[in-house]
């Protein structure tokens, strides 16, 4: 078979390596693509939103199946377009993609459907919000209703940073569009967990489970970004948790999406907070995570490619996805000023010996070639994944091939897993 793969982060690097596995796949191909993708597939240099040069694209190679990675090119409709053209795409299309392309749909949807949730209110006016901040009290938690790669989410300790928040976003464009309109609601407190289902034509798998780190300093300190590095399996969702989220939330939001007139079919991520009162959804992504991606395509013992097709094919209930019993855990390292300003064109060095190490894999976020050398491109750049018999294992695993880049304008966590340990 003939895939295209959509994206050029880590995420996209991982299903690319996961597909080439498959005896199934003939020609891979991934658009546009990374330095560490380019190994693994034929990168070819084309955005992730531009539709029309995608389709014609597929078209042209012949490609079976389109996995498309980020939630930029779900938003605009890129599997509306391809299926247009007959061309089969695994993701949801424009209409279901409002589940995170809209943080106010979203929270509106579980208030219809009795999904549980933080307490909210959304607002497209700036005076009324911070009205409602200063009815409320601090703690709260400001978010920026559109897309926002991850840094839209902002969690107040006191009535005048969410203010600021407030003003940056509505007032001063600091997020342009997305945050045009905000969501206010209350912070809940507990631990927070990733759970991931495929779905199609209403039928649900769930995923291996997986949790991930959000903050960008150790201790869960600093601004929130789009992961600085997560692990697999979850221990806190034991059968009993998941079994409770499948029922209150996860077939609720299948089965109410259907009723909207938005049937989703692709992966559904629930970021989940686990209260005192049980599980609240805090959000929904409508793709893999970045970095859980890494850590659950690594653990995989099934094709990953059938998975990929049987979702795209509406012919979940065929298959039965297997895991492997070891942990893995992937640790992010990024450019220095991220989330916030961070300059390009960085050279990392040593790649070579994590390559040679057993049971790692580097996964590519954002670098490109120059001349030869590997070159920061990006906010989080690699993902350094570990597999070990157990999470304290796959945890000393990959801090041993972190220690073996050579990056001098690069950091990274030294607390990965150590809430799961």
């Amino acid at each position: 078979m003939n895939i295209l793969v959509v994206g050029a982060g880590g995420r996209e690097h991982a299903i690319c390596w996961a597909i080439r596995k498959s005896t199934k796949c003939k020609n891979l191909y991934c658009v546009p693509g990374n330095a560490g993708i380019g190994e693994v597939a034929t990168c070819v240099n084309i955005g992730i939103t531009d539709t029309e040069k995608i389709v014609t694209f597929s078209l042209e190679k012949n490609i079976d199946l389109v996995v498309i990675g980020p939630e930029d090119a779900l938003v605009i409709g890129l599997v509306d377009e391809l299926k247009k053209n007959s061309i089969l795409a695994f993701g949801p299309n424009k209409s279901a993609s409002i589940l995170e392309g809209s943080k106010s749909f979203m929270k509106e949807f579980f208030d219809k459907y009795n999904i549980p949730t933080a307490e909210f209110k959304c607002f497209d006016n700036h005076q009324d919000a911070i009205s409602y901040v200063k009815h409320m009290g601090a703690p709260i938690v400001v978010k920026a209703s559109g897309l926002a790669a991850g840094k839209g989410v902002f969690v107040c300790q006191t009535e005048d940073d969410a203010v600021a928040a407030i003003r940056n976003l509505m007032l001063n464009d600091t997020l342009g569009e997305a945050g045009k309109k905000v969501v206010i609601e209350e912070l809940l407190l507990g631990e927070e967990v990733s759970f991931f289902c495929l779905v199609s034509n209403n039928d649900c798998i769930p995923l291996a489970t997986a949790q991930d780190h959000k903050r960008a300093y150790d201790g869960d300190l600093g601004p929130n970004t789009g992961g600085m590095g997560a692990y697999s399996p979850a221990n806190i969702l034991d059968v009993s948790l998941s079994e409770k989220i499948m029922r209150t939330i996860i077939k609720p939001t299948i089965e109410g999406m259907s009723l909207e007139k938005r049937p989703f079919s692709g992966v559904l991520y629930a970021g989940l907070m686990i209260t005192e009162n049980g599980p609240k959804v805090l959000e929904y992504n409508v793709r893999f995570g970045d970095p859980e991606c890494q850590v659950i395509l690594t653990r995989i013992a099934s094709d990953p490619l059938e998975m990929f097709l049987a979702t795209a094919q509406g012919r979940l209930s065929e298959i039965n996805l297997e895991w492997k019993k070891d942990s893995s855990l992937v640790i992010i390292m990024a450019t220095n000023g991220y989330p916030g300003k961070y300059q390009r064109g960085s050279v990392i060095l040593g790649l070579e010996n994590v390559e040679e190490m057993i049971d790692v894999n580097v996964f590519h976020s954002g670098t490109a070639n120059r001349n030869g050398n590997i070159i920061a491109n990006g906010g989080r750049v690699l993902g350094i994944t570990a597999t070990g018999k157990s999470l304290k294992e796959a945890q000393k695993i990959a801090y041993s091939g972190v220690k073996k880049i050579g990056w001098e304008n690069g950091f990274y966590r030294t607390d990965i897993g150590n809430k799961g340990l």
